[in-house]
């Protein structure tokens, strides 16, 4: 099994940045996926970005430009730098490991930001 651990959310204002990692631990495997996604209070949880063990990158339209997904495999950890931040990026945001092969898929616990003047 594989847990996973956010961190770096926090309040922000709008035009501000933070950037969360999430660091993985347990029995990782070399070929995995990983991904941020975001839930805002009364939405349904969405994909922001994902990354792939080879580094190939997708973003959600609206974060285009503004954040980038990044990974250290070294620390078998994963980020999100995000930047230009809107109210409209507040959220919980979790981070996601999939296992190449069978796609076992672990969750973490979430991080909350918070953007607002």
């Amino acid at each position: 099994q594989v847990q996973l651990v956010e961190s770096g959310g926090g309040l922000v204002q709008p035009g501000g940045s933070l950037r969360l990692s999430c660091a993985a631990s347990g029995t990782i495997s070399r070929f995995n996926d990983m991904g941020w996604y975001r839930q805002a209070p009364g939405k349904q949880r969405e994909l922001v970005a994902t990354i792939s063990s080879g580094g190939t990158t997708n973003y959600e339209h609206s974060v285009e430009g503004r954040f980038t997904i990044s990974r250290d495999n070294a620390k078998n950890t994963v980020y999100l730098q995000m930047n230009s931040l809107k109210p409209e990026d507040s959220a919980v945001y979790y981070c996601r490991y999939q296992r190449i092969g069978d796609s076992y898929i672990s969750w973490g616990q979430g991080t909350q930001v918070t953007v607002s003047s």
